[in-house]
């Protein structure tokens, strides 16, 4: 009965060891400056990726090729990068004000520029947790290369198979390919990754971009190519982080002047010595709470306010969104787009300017009224660079003002060990993967704040992972179902709990009794076939769940504030 158990443990241990290889292993690297991913120098970092097979890469450790999972990192990695040989990760050095266009990926906010045919530059401005992002899906990439290219080269000259020959005729034809060439080609694809005719054209149009319907094909081509060139011509590809980036991380540099800004933008408003609530969101969950009862009574008679967050969700109703934009403006909100490199922009809300909440306007036009301060998701462990530098004093002159930092509120999407997308959790714990780190604390948000609302319900302990993509199941289950309680995983928790202890209970920037509501929505399921970030968004299922969370916070936030008018 127990070998089962100690079967599943052994799995869990070697992930656990994988990770932890991987983490030392992209931190060496960086402070090397420069590795080849499929040489000598990137060899632990690919046997520890394979030993872990993280679910996101379903078939990383197989012949075929993985069709998510490639899909997953070619939109968060920018267009183009599979014909590169060359990846420099670079600080914010200038390239915005050269002739270099900015490529920006589909599903990560960062700066990237092709500098030639070779060679493409990613800025690095949101800490060590982008290295290991990029660093983990580009060594994803480099592994499926390197099997397009073993199942097309037939001897050690290098000759090819038709099946390559015949993909390349198709990418390099003039005109567009009609459809039974565009048949042909996949037909010859499908041998090539060791996939089906059906499997390859049930991801084919996931991979077109406006400009290239036929993306998928020239994708495997490069990177199929570039491949060849390495193991039959020695041309071998190499990542390299430039100087700048490697004495500039870990300094708070774009964290620093992200929160000054915010800072100094309070002070010239007046606000800096009001009760300030921050928190953690995207950028139209709060506002569209606040203010489209406001701006969108007539809508509201007609529909329940989740069907009007629905239609603000979609970007087909962008007149309703600008609707709500304006009203927002109008009763106090300020917006700081950012331009610090952080990719984090915030809101500020003066809730003396907004006429009511719900038909409270008891906070209109007082003194004293709070201010709520929205800040965009932080990535992994910029979490702790932007909290850190928010929560300390702001600088006037020779004087320090110490905020007034009444609560902070952390709303994001997580990984859920039980249950399915759009569910909650409810986290009184934060546990830092691969060390014994733990940060317990008391949520002001509770179980019972969220049940008989339709969705499932779960607390517990919650794992901050290294990497959203370095996830198994084996390593999952065995928090799941261990002691340690854990219900779901995330990438910030621990990060921003890190730097609210010390600013509360060691350095004194804070108070100690500042009030914490953590609450997250599953976009996935790990655990579950099918339900991995890979199988795509939560689409409006994540609406409900986001503006539950969100009502809730602005609930507990204006009750203290109305207690404390009325005391």
């Amino acid at each position: 009965m127990t070998e089962p158990l100690n079967i599943g443990r052994n799995r869990a241990q070697e992930s656990t060891n994988a990770i932890e290889r991987m983490y030392i292993t992209m931190r060496h690297l960086f402070i090397r400056g420069f590795y080849k991913p499929m040489g000598v120098s990137g060899e632990t970092l690919r046997e520890a990726l394979l030993t872990l097979r993280p679910e996101i890469y379903g078939t990383i450790a197989e012949s075929k090729v993985e069709l998510s999972g490639l899909q997953y990192i070619i939109e968060r990695l920018p267009e183009g990068i599979e014909e590169c040989s060359f990846i420099n990760l670079t600080s914010d050095e200038g390239y915005s004000n050269s002739h270099f266009k900015a490529i920006i990926p589909p599903k990560r906010r960062r700066n990237c520029y092709r500098i030639d045919e070779e060679q493409m530059n990613i800025e690095i401005t949101r800490g060590r947790s982008e290295i290991y992002d990029i660093l983990t899906h580009l060594t994803f990439m480099f592994i499926e290369s390197h099997k397009i290219m073993q199942n097309v080269v037939i001897n050690e000259a290098g000759q090819t198979s038709r099946d390559w020959e015949k993909l390349t005729a198709a990418v390099l034809k003039d005109g567009e390919l009609n459809q039974k060439e565009k048949e042909i080609a996949i037909t010859h694809t499908a041998n090539i990754l060791g996939r089906t005719f059906a499997e390859i054209n049930q991801v084919y149009d996931r991979f077109a971009t406006p400009n290239n319907p036929h993306k998928f094909l020239y994708l495997i081509h490069s990177l199929g190519k570039l491949a060849i060139r390495e193991v039959i011509h020695g041309e071998k590809r190499a990542i390299t982080f430039s100087p700048i980036v490697r004495e500039r991380l870990g300094h708070h540099i774009h964290g620093e002047v992200w929160a000054n800004n915010i800072k100094k933008t309070l002070h010239e408003h007046g606000l800096l010595n009001r009760k300030l609530h921050i928190i953690s969101a995207n950028m139209h969950s709060v506002m569209n709470t606040l203010f489209s009862p406001i701006a969108l009574k007539d809508l509201l008679k007609e529909k329940s306010n989740f069907q009007v967050y629905e239609k603000l969700s979609s970007a087909q109703n962008e007149d309703l969104r600008q609707t709500v934009i304006k009203k927002a403006k109008e009763e106090g909100m300020i917006v700081l787009d950012d331009t610090s490199g952080t990719n984090i922009d915030v809101q500020i809300f003066d809730l003396a300017k907004l006429s009511h909440y719900k038909g409270d306007s008891s906070l209109q036009g007082k003194e004293d009224a709070p201010v709520i301060i929205v800040m965009d998701y932080a990535f992994g462990e910029q979490a702790y660079e932007t909290m850190d530098e928010l929560l300390k004093p702001f600088k006037e002159g020779e004087n320090l003002v110490y905020t007034n930092v009444d609560s902070i509120s952390i709303m994001g999407k997580a990984g859920i060990l039980e249950g399915g997308k759009g569910d909650l959790m409810i986290p009184d714990a934060h546990l830092f993967e691969g060390t014994a780190d733990n940060y317990p604390f008391h949520n002001e948000l509770k179980k019972s704040d969220f049940e008989n609302q339709g969705l499932r319900v779960y607390d517990g302990s919650m794992v901050t992972v290294l990497g959203t993509s370095l996830q198994n199941r084996d390593l999952l289950k065995f928090f799941h179902d261990s002691t340690w309680n854990v219900i779901g995983l995330e990438m910030e928790g621990a990060h921003y709990q890190k730097a609210i202890q010390a600013a509360a209970k060691l350095r004194g920037n804070i108070s100690p009794e500042v009030k914490l509501r953590y609450a997250y929505y599953a976009s996935d399921n790990p655990l579950e076939t099918g339900s991995t970030l890979a199988s795509g968004g939560l689409g409006t299922a994540g609406v409900k769940p986001t503006y539950l969370i969100t009502e809730k916070i602005l609930e507990q936030i204006f009750s203290n504030a109305v207690r404390n008018q009325n005391a």
